[in-house]
């Protein structure tokens, strides 16, 4: 999210987030902050991760060397249909404010761009909207890939994972003390140290 600023819109989009399956946000806050409304986010902050940035350069260079396609969700004249673009390989999306849209810096890194084809009036869905037509396109793709069918992350990455939402305090404890997370046994059982 490229200095998306509404904080309902921000919940909403972690909401969608969580509802596809997708573990971690990216963040570059507007001058003036971002909060969570954990009303619209219906408590979504605590499945997905939230990684913060001073600036979407930073963000977008993190995410590309790890492998990932930046997509930019931005009505230009090389736009594709957001239907039209494979979603299989890992990919970022990148939203920007309704009014602003994706900021030059994030459009220059980004690798393709998408928008969605509106029939009415209106120039542009509210952000969270159309984050919501995309992910739920990706996951439309990722299922009939068979994407869905097991878990993909890696033993340590799924257990650390199921620790922090079983035992948030707990993981924030550990976190801060430097201390590990304990190790889970062959039936699933938390094994402390």
């Amino acid at each position: 999210m490229d200095r998306v600023g509404k904080s309902h819109n921000f919940s909403a989009i972690l909401r969608s987030c969580d509802a596809v399956g997708v573990l971690d946000a990216h963040v570059v806050r507007p001058d003036r902050g971002l909060d969570v409304n954990h009303s619209t986010s219906a408590g979504t902050k605590k499945w997905v991760s939230v990684h913060h940035h001073p600036h979407a350069i930073g963000a977008l260079e993190d995410l590309r060397s790890r492998g990932f396609s930046l997509v930019a969700a931005h009505p230009s004249e090389d736009a594709v249909d957001y239907r039209e673009l494979d979603y299989t390989p890992p990919t970022a999306i990148v939203l920007g404010a309704e009014l602003d849209g994706v900021s030059d810096d994030a459009l220059r890194l980004s690798d393709r761009r998408v928008s969605i084809p509106l029939s009415g009036m209106v120039h542009f869905l509210n952000v969270s909207v159309a984050c919501a037509l995309i992910l739920f396109e990706a996951r439309r793709q990722r299922e009939a890939a068979g994407m869905y069918e097991r878990s993909r992350l890696d033993r340590r990455a799924f257990e650390a994972r199921l620790f922090e939402w079983a035992y948030p305090t707990l993981a924030a404890g550990r976190r801060r003390e430097g201390r590990p997370y304990p190790t889970f046994g062959p039936d699933g059982e938390i094994l402390w140290t």
